[in-house]
């Protein structure tokens, strides 16, 4: 199955970059994540528990990059197994462009599965996966925006969240 979009992140290119190379964001961002540790130059390790219809599973597995042209794209492929489950595997091409109020991540990702989960249907299974890329780039962008910015009562200027704080202190 191939999917395909895009969103503007209300950031600089390098900062949604830097993101994108951060375990600690991509973990934040990927659904069902309870564990990622390595380095964008070694690859990660995951661990994944997620539920497809009636199929419960705990999917472990590497995360890589590749085609790997900063700080404007790269390709971000991962292979899971769940055991009995059966396993997932997929990747996504991003692109960065730098557009008026941010930057613009595009991305085109193609997943596989197989085992139980494949037997549920592809009607199933393609909506689960469009739901997963789109929570992923949600999370994503909360990640580095924060949640909607809200103005104190007393007229202090909204809270700064996620990356950009952490970029501007």
């Amino acid at each position: 199955m191939e999917l395909t979009g895009s969103r503007v992140i209300a950031a600089d290119r390098q900062t949604v970059w830097a993101a994108l190379n951060d375990a600690e964001t991509l973990k934040a961002s990927i659904p069902g994540c309870t564990e990622l540790t390595g380095s964008p130059d070694e690859g990660f390790s995951a661990t994944v528990t997620q539920k497809v219809g009636p199929v419960k599973a705990t999917f472990k597995g590497a995360v890589t990059l590749s085609n790997v042209n900063a700080p404007e794209s790269y390709t971000i492929s991962g292979e899971g197994k769940g055991g009995a489950a059966g396993f997932a595997k997929g990747s996504a091409d991003v692109k960065l462009t730098e557009v008026e109020g941010g930057t613009e991540l595009e991305y085109a990702v193609e997943a596989k599965v197989g085992g139980k989960i494949a037997q549920l249907g592809s009607r199933l299974i393609d909506g689960f996966a469009k739901n997963m890329a789109d929570k992923f780039f949600t999370n994503f962008q909360e990640q580095i925006e924060g949640p909607a910015e809200v103005a104190e009562e007393d007229g202090d200027e909204p809270q700064k969240k996620g990356w950009v704080k952490k970029l501007i202190g």
